[in-house]
Order: C-alpha cells, then structure tokens, then sequence
C-alpha cells in the first residue's frame, strides 16, 4: 500500500506513543541549539585541557542536591570584585574587595585568586581577610616579578601555598586551639575557640601597590572552592559535567542520524536493486551481503578503530558499513514483490529503464518502512558508539556520552560514588533511544496493515 508523506503523517499523528517520541526529539533539539548558542566551539579543544579547568571544583556534586540534605554543602563561589584606587604622591593602590555571606555548614575546599595585570617596575601584592567576628587576617604579601618595561603578569595565588600558613601562623595568639595540621581555608573559617565553622560575612581583600601609578588590572577574581557546583557537578579532572552532556546531545543525534540514514538508503537500493534485477544478480549481492551478515561487528569495529583511527566521523562511517545488510534483505523481498505488479510491468514495456523504475515507482512504496528502519536504527548506533567510546575507542576530542562514561570508569566513579558522573550520561543514551524507538514503533502500525486501525 502506497503512502503520500502527508498520509504518512495523519497515520503517525494518531499514535500516542509516537508522538511523545516526536516530543522527546524536538526537547534535544532545544538542547542541541542550546549547546550551540550558549557554549563556545572551542569547547571541544578545551575540554581535555586541565588548564582550562583550574578554576573548576573536583569531583563536585550538582549544587541542586542542598535541597535535600539536611546540612548544606559549601557552594563553589566565584566572587567578582568591589574596586576601588587610591593616589597619594607616586604611589597608586588597587583594592579589590570581594565579599561572601558563608552560611555553609563545612569548610570550603579551597580558595584561589586569580588575576591579570599590566605594570612596570615590581608591585607589591597584599592579601587579606576580614571575618564575621571582626578579626583581620593577613594572608600574604610579596612583590611581582620586576620589570623595566610595561609587561603583562598573570598569576593565581593558592590557599594551599605554604608562606600563607606560615603567615598564618604569626595570628595564633588569636585562636584557643592548635591549628599546626589544619589547612589555610579551615583556620580562615573557623571559630577562634573550636576548629567549627563560623558563619557569616567574610571580606577578603586583595591590594596592589605600584610606586609608578603604571599598573592596570585586566582580570580578578576570587574562586571559594566548594564541593558542589551547577546543574550536573564536575568529574575528577574538574571539568564541567553539564557543558560535556549538552554538547554530547547534538553529537549523539549527529551520530544516530548520520548513521541510520546512510545505512538505510545504502541497504535499501542495495536489495531493491538485487530483487529487480533477479537472477544471476540477485544471487550474487545477496551472496556478498551474506558475506558482510556474517561478520563479528564489534571486534571488526575494535580493529578498524586501533588501526585506521578513531575519528568520530571515521566511526560513522565504519557504522554505516556494517549496518545497511539486513535492510537490504527486507527490501530486497519487498521488490521482488512489487515488480510483479501491473504498473511496473507495464513501465518495463513502455522502455523506461531500470533505474528510473526503481526510483519512481518502487521505492517510493517503501517511503514509510524507510522512516521506520531510520527511526528504529537510531538507537542502535548511539549505543554503539557510546560501547566503542567506553572501551577506550572513541574520539577523545569530542564530549560524547559515550567518552563520559569512559572518564568515569577510567577513575573509578561508580567504587568512589559518584554517582552524578556516571547516571546522567546512562540516562541521556536511554532516553534518546527510546524516543526514536517510540517513532520507529508508530512507524511499524503504518508499515504492518495488521496493526493499523
């Protein structure tokens, strides 16, 4: 039974099942153009370049997971600053001011400031911080590198450094505790009588002085490291886990797509072709797609990707190599069926050529078994991938889902719990498949007469 592409959408639209397929696909849609919109290309060179993290937590939990716990994590916070410049004479002060109300219930991770600036001469760069109970903290002071001429500096000053615990060290006449063992960020947030958090409003300050008044500051910023971060927390090597499953979303339907539609159109004429012409032909593409049937896919796959490569679009198409022969041995039954038909018999007798009887008159008849196989081969390749990725055998340029998983296997995710690295990926591969096999089932009730109402 033939179908015009409007018949086949008012018989699709009449499928519950399918239309929430329909539903899903078009929110990764919104997800894919999201990715595209809000994130920067050069994501993808970044994403496996550690310096492009360092001001991201490790192994941080999604800051969403506060509404459930009865003590609230500490957030990672980047604080920007309060600035303000004093001149007296030739000297010229820069004050940063950044200031955060810490009402966490544990001691922050960390802290770093990061900073750019332009200057001549040596600066010199002080550190410190007012607490909540009044007491002022020096962190540190030291001097830039010199310069004779303007020269751009960048630097980040750690809480783990050593000269600010010794600096530390001169205000223990403050606290009723030792503190020898304790790190930088818990004697800064801690009570003076007990190593407790103390709550609050803290005011750390950052100034730079310069005898020459020639300094300028491009970048400042003041990083509290936490253990919870964004929508979808941040893996071992501090990367942001939402950044790599927005982009895995256009990447995943990218494979999927390119995949089925080119393994389907390729077995499709394939067996057309092989069932019209019959005979001699037939016997011998069917041998040969007997031949490809019979091949181990994944250790093939395994070996093409150790030794030609594993380029993403080199796996897309090892994909679709594989994956055309058994559309080929449905279509080609299909032929064998329609060309016995009347019309058909009778193009052959007006002398229209093979070719153009294929393409007008008998694949088109298979316009809505097409849309089902695209649909229903979807998922197969996405999972694919995602194995390939997982073994270690994906292309490692690009955050698929798949690669993910692998990072979080590599680092022994699920042993150490975290949980949020290795679910939301599972959940995403899952949720994309399904949505094309709710459309390849809608597809079915228009293909099989049986299940058509």
């Amino acid at each position: 039974m033939s179908f015009s592409p409007k018949e086949i959408w008012h018989e699709f639209s009449r499928n519950d099942i399918g239309l929430i397929g329909i539903g899903i696909i078009l929110a990764l849609l919104g997800l894919s153009i999201i990715a595209f919109v809000s994130i920067p290309v050069e994501t993808f060179k970044e994403w496996n370049d550690p310096a492009n993290w360092l001001s991201y937590p490790k192994s941080a939990l999604p800051a969403w997971v506060n509404y459930f716990l009865p003590q609230k994590i500490p957030e990672h916070l980047v604080l920007l600053p309060q600035v303000s410049i004093q001149k007296t004479d030739r000297v010229m002060a820069v004050t940063n001011l950044f200031a955060v109300d810490y009402q966490y219930d544990s001691f922050p991770s960390d802290f770093i400031y990061q900073y750019s600036t332009k200057y001549s001469a040596s600066p010199l760069i002080q550190m410190s911080v007012t607490r909540p109970d009044g007491l002022e903290l020096e962190l540190m002071s030291t001097s830039l590198p010199s310069s004779d001429t303007q020269t751009k500096f960048s630097g980040m000053i750690f809480s783990t450094d050593d000269f600010m615990k010794k600096n530390l060290k001169s205000d223990s006449d403050h606290f009723l505790f030792p503190f020898d063992t304790l790190s930088s960020e818990n004697i800064v947030f801690s009570k003076l009588d007990e190593n407790k958090i103390l709550k609050g409003h803290y005011v750390f300050k950052v100034t730079f002085y310069d005898v020459d008044g020639n300094l300028s500051l491009d970048e400042s910023k003041f990083i509290l490291g936490g253990k919870v971060y964004g929508i979808m927390g941040t893996d071992e090597l501090r990367r942001d886990l939402a950044v790599g499953l927005l982009w895995g979303t256009p990447l995943a339907l990218f494979i999927g797509i390119s995949v089925a539609v080119g393994s389907v159109i390729l077995g499709l004429v394939y067996g057309v072709y092989a069932g019209y012409k019959g005979k001699t032909t037939d016997e011998a593409m069917m041998r040969f797609n007997d031949i490809i049937y019979a091949m181990p896919v994944l250790p093939l796959l395994i070996i093409l990707a150790v030794t030609i490569g594993n380029s993403i679009f080199l796996i897309v198409g090892f994909l679709v190599i594989f994956g055309w022969v058994g559309i080929a041995k449905v279509s080609r039954s299909m032929a064998l069926q329609i060309k016995t038909l009347q019309y058909v018999e009778a193009s052959k007798l007006m002398g229209q050529k093979d070719w153009k009887i294929i393409f007008k008159h008998i694949l088109p008849q298979l316009l809505p078994y097409t849309f089902a196989s695209i649909a229903i081969s979807v998922p197969g390749a996405i999972t694919t991938e995602a194995g390939l990725s997982f073994l270690g055998l994906g292309d490692p340029t690009f955050p698929t889902w798949g690669q993910i998983l692998h990072d979080a296997s590599s680092y022994g995710a699920a042993a150490r719990g975290l949980w949020w690295w290795i679910v939301p990926p599972g959940i995403m591969i899952a949720i994309t498949g399904l949505a094309f096999v709710f459309m390849g089932h809608a597809m079915d009730t228009i293909v099989n007469p049986k299940l058509r109402r």
